[in-house]
């Protein structure tokens, strides 16, 4: 089982990477998969082979429970 880092090229990392279902038809959207030996690797779905970020499961759960109460939603525009 491979430890992955911050920075390693995202074409590097074995799996099936998940896009939402909201993501624009021309593809940019941030993509996630869920590693072997736990955490979560993030990359760019307009640079598959570019760096991955890797976080732990702790720090995603942290992350995803600040979206769902809407601690970020000041970073995106709205209409």
């Amino acid at each position: 089982m491979q430890n992955f880092t911050n920075g390693v090229p995202a074409g590097l990392i074995p799996g099936s990477w998940v896009k939402s279902r909201k993501s624009e038809a021309n593809g940019t959207c941030v993509e996630v998969l869920g590693l072997t030996q736990g955490g979560v690797a993030l990359r760019n779905s307009t640079d598959p082979s570019g760096p991955a970020l890797i976080f732990t499961t702790a720090e995603m759960e942290a992350f995803l429970d600040g979206a769902k109460n809407g601690e970020f939603d000041a970073l995106v525009a709205t209409n």
